[in-house]
């Protein structure tokens, strides 16, 4: 059985301190809610990695870093190796997100070697694919979907893929307060789950979580969820107030 997982992706958000009491008040939600269907995932600075390690339940809770280098070490300054990252505590790294590809110029060459270093390192890839508006509006969201996973995570094992977890985040709604309808999301991630059939065959589909990404919030999170291919959410900004990520982790 596939697990349910909502993540909050807090950005470059939040001092040290604030992120910190964020943690601790989900954190303290969800222990008193004492449902353990639901993993939760926070998505931390790297400054805050190690001392949200250290206030949440970690039974209850993962950290992730929302990013790691391409490379093991060296003379890379300003890099955070997946190394440096499992050191902290955390069990998951956010690859592949779009403001990473589109910022900052990560390429499936990048997000390749980023993945390969994530799992030597015995770390949980979120790995983020979705299309912009002009994709969606020229209906070729199914093929470039398609090519970015081909190019990344199909290029996996079975086994390696089976510890990697897909976010579908459809560009046009990342952060716009415009979310893809419950039906345009499902439909979308049963297309997701029906390649990776293709690919490492339906067992592995079956068991492989897809999260949807992109505006979710306390008001949609329920009908989503509600959904039988989606598998939680990675939440951005409504991951930044607790009452209202609690609230999302509440959908289920």
């Amino acid at each position: 059985m596939r697990k349910k997982i909502v993540a909050g992706n807090w950005k470059c958000n939040t001092t040290l301190q604030a992120g910190v009491e964020l943690a601790k008040e989900v954190s303290n939600v969800v222990v008193e809610k004492g449902d353990k269907d639901v993993v939760v995932v926070l998505g931390t600075p790297f400054t805050h990695i190690t001392k949200v390690v250290d206030t949440v339940d970690n039974a209850r809770i993962g950290v992730a870093s929302q990013n790691c280098a391409a490379e093991a070490k060296g003379a890379f300054t300003g890099e955070v190796s997946a190394e440096m990252v499992k050191s902290t505590g955390a069990e998951y790294v956010i690859l592949g997100h779009s403001e990473r590809r589109e910022y900052y110029g990560e390429t499936s060459e990048i997000l390749n070697k980023k993945l390969a270093l994530t799992l030597e390192n015995g770390l949980t890839p979120i790995f983020c694919c979705g299309e912009a508006l002009e994709t969606r509006e020229a209906e070729k969201q199914n093929e470039w979907v398609k090519a970015q996973l081909d190019e990344t995570v199909f290029q996996l094992s079975a086994d390696e893929f089976k510890k990697v977890v897909i976010a579908y985040e459809p560009i046009w709604a990342i952060g716009t307060g415009v979310t893809a309808s419950s039906a345009q999301a499902q439909e979308m991630l049963a297309y997701i789950r029906s390649i990776i059939a293709e690919k490492f065959g339906q067992e592995i589909a079956d068991a492989t979580s897809i999260l949807y990404g992109g505006s979710c919030n306390a008001k949609n999170a329920n009908e989503l969820f509600g959904q039988p291919d989606i598998d939680g959410g990675l939440i951005g900004g409504a991951s930044l107030k607790a009452e209202d990520f609690i609230q999302i982790i509440n959908a289920y």
